[in-house]
């Protein structure tokens, strides 16, 4: 790939990725009905898929929005729809509102949740793309980016009938080869890939460059534990303790794992992530 083409796909991975957050203000509260959700450690309350959770008000904003957590929604703060809310409101259905609207109402939610799963794809690729060693794909990252920026620019009707499972499957495997590319330096990888670490004891453990790939890490030990280079993408990391841990460089790494995680002044994070306030 020439060198002018693989700044130029670097340049539009970093400047895409600042349409890839939430814009709230700009939503219609979809997060707040499109998905169900249970009574449990992360809702208060059951509610089914397509009804207004009892909290959204008619302005489409959280009327708990400040007490989230104190009211038993967690897994409403650690929800990251990566801008496909605001793509959806106002792109897809050009301000159309799902309020009084049963079919357009319908038909916005189900495009949400592949829109969200578009977005959420763009940033993995936005990501894989700052990865120096994962040069030699760097061609292929940037069409794929190109191609998945292009679908959610389709209509609700083109989108619905969208194979979400093979697309997701051509991108994962071009993210799995980056994330090779960028630990294949690293000594005695370890692979947890979708390994079942619920509670696992990892205090210390030395997982620099590890595949935690789809691991289930709830509740698991990991205080002052080496995870530089670690690949998370899709680790559950609800309730983790990563106090003194360092995640510096950890690959696929994305906001809603570190706030669903518990963690303190000693975690270190990359600069590109927030550290979560409640930590």
């Amino acid at each position: 790939m020439p060198r002018g083409a693989n700044a130029a796909a670097t340049a539009m991975s970093l400047g895409g990725r600042l349409t890839l957050r939430a814009d709230c203000h700009s939503c219609l509260g979809l997060c707040c009905v499109a998905p169900a959700f249970s009574a449990s450690a992360d809702f208060a309350i059951s509610k089914p898929a397509g009804q207004a959770c009892p909290h959204l008000q008619t302005d489409s904003r959280c009327g708990i929005h400040t007490r989230l957590r104190q009211q038993g929604f967690v897994g409403c703060t650690v929800y990251d729809c990566f801008g496909a809310g605001q793509k959806v409101c106002q792109s897809t259905f050009a301000g159309a509102h799902w309020r009084g609207a049963p079919r357009t109402a319908q038909q916005m939610f189900e495009v949400f949740a592949i829109m969200r799963d578009l977005h959420e794809l763009l940033w993995y690729l936005s990501e894989a793309l700052t990865l120096p060693a994962a040069r030699a794909l760097h061609g292929e990252l940037s069409v794929a980016l190109e191609r998945t920026e292009r679908l959610t620019d389709h209509t609700p009707d083109v989108l619905l009938a969208l194979d979400m499972a093979a697309h997701r499957r051509q991108v994962n495997d071009l993210l799995l080869g980056a994330s090779e590319l960028a630990r294949a330096r690293v000594r005695h990888r370890q692979d947890h890939r979708g390994a079942d670490l619920i509670g696992a004891d990892l205090k210390g453990a030395d997982l620099r460059g590890a595949s935690l790939r789809g691991a289930y890490l709830i509740g698991a030990d990991l205080r002052g534990a080496d995870l530089r280079m670690a690949d998370v993408i899709g680790a559950d990391l609800r309730g983790a303790d990563l106090r003194g841990a360092d995640l510096t460089g950890a690959i696929f790494l994305i906001q809603s794992q570190l706030d669903a995680a518990k963690g303190d002044a000693g975690t270190a994070v990359s600069p590109s992530l927030t550290r979560p306030g409640q930590w």
